[in-house]
């Protein structure tokens, strides 16, 4: 009966220190991963004007469009850890379902997923190749992308979301951008709905906060959606393009981040590192040139003021800590 209950004890001993262990183990774990935080890297491709068959304009390198793009691309591929790629405008130089296309072949070939935001090349403002239309061709060649609408958010990992606004105006002919009042209601709504703990990335082309003056590019009501971005309170973190400059301007707890054009000197776009914490975000930017450094040289000598459009060092490396 003494040995019984002896062999009956040392079991119910086994089974103690066994899920004792367990338990040790997970908090032992959410400390490990409370302390590293979440990570979450991407690129960021900007104005890469794709059009086969056309000759060079005065400062875009449209007949290298391909090379460019195929030279981003695998640059892509060999980095460690990406996690999607954002193409944020002006994938086209000339909206036409045929070049869209042959963009689409060559972005086929990264080994991420990738998504894709509106600029003022990439759609008709007649109505002949429409932003539905656009999507849905990008939608049957890519498993990742499933949107219908010119703006939606999607989590790529735990502790982020992405939001893409459209910013396009197709009603007329204008180089110009706008965010409409049903789309920042949209926009209040969703990072209303996302947890506090959650870093958010917002793409859009044209910048809510100009990298320099330029009355025909800038987005018209600017400054209604800097009063929302500013009024949400917590870290922010957006990406643009449209400009061809680089430059970021940080501002308390929101990072402003525009990028350079692939089709135009400097012929670079960005990766991100994005690594959120308890208490603060830090954002890790990198800048990667073309490797086709001929076509970067003739691309420089076509731009009157290369150093505006290259940016300073901080405008285009650099880390950036946000508080929460």
């Amino acid at each position: 009966m003494g040995n019984r209950y002896k062999k009956r004890e040392k079991f119910s001993s086994k089974i103690f220190n066994f899920f004792a262990t367990l338990i040790a183990a997970y908090f032992i774990g959410a400390q490990v991963i409370g302390a590293a935080g979440y990570n979450l890297k991407f690129a960021q491709i900007s104005d890469v004007h794709y059009a086969k068959g056309e000759p060079n304009s005065s400062y875009k390198m449209l007949e290298n469009s391909g090379e460019l793009l195929s030279d981003a691309v695998m640059q892509v591929n060999a980095a460690d850890g990406v996690d999607f790629v954002m193409f944020s405008g002006d994938m086209l130089d000339i909206p036409k379902r045929s070049q869209l296309m042959e963009f689409i072949s060559i972005v086929k070939n990264l080994n991420v997923p990738w998504y894709v935001a509106f600029g003022n090349h990439d759609v008709d403002f007649d109505g002949k190749f429409t932003k539905s239309e656009f999507l849905k061709i990008v939608g049957a060649h890519n498993l990742s992308f499933t949107e219908t609408k010119p703006y939606y958010a999607f989590k790529p990992k735990k502790g982020f979301k992405v939001i893409v606004l459209d910013t396009m105006i197709t009603s007329r002919v204008t180089a110009n951008g706008e965010v409409p009042l049903e789309q920042l209601e949209w926009l209040d709504n969703e990072v209303k709905n996302t947890s506090n703990n959650d870093v958010i990335i917002i793409f859009q082309h044209v910048p809510a906060l100009e990298p320099y003056p330029n009355e025909q590019h800038k987005l018209l009501n600017d400054t209604a959606v800097l009063k929302h971005l500013y009024s949400y309170n917590r870290p922010l973190i957006l990406f643009s393009g449209h400009y061809h400059g680089t430059k970021v301007v940080q501002d308390g707890n929101l990072l402003f981040v525009n990028s350079p054009a692939l089709i135009s000197y400097p012929n670079a776009f960005r990766i991100v590192n994005v690594n959120s914490q308890k208490d603060k975000v830090i954002v890790d930017l990198y800048y990667k040139e073309t490797n086709l450094k001929e076509i970067q040289t003739r691309s420089r000598l076509r731009v009157i003021f290369p150093g505006m459009f290259e940016g300073e060092g901080k405008d285009r490396a650099g880390t950036y800590e946000l508080k929460k």
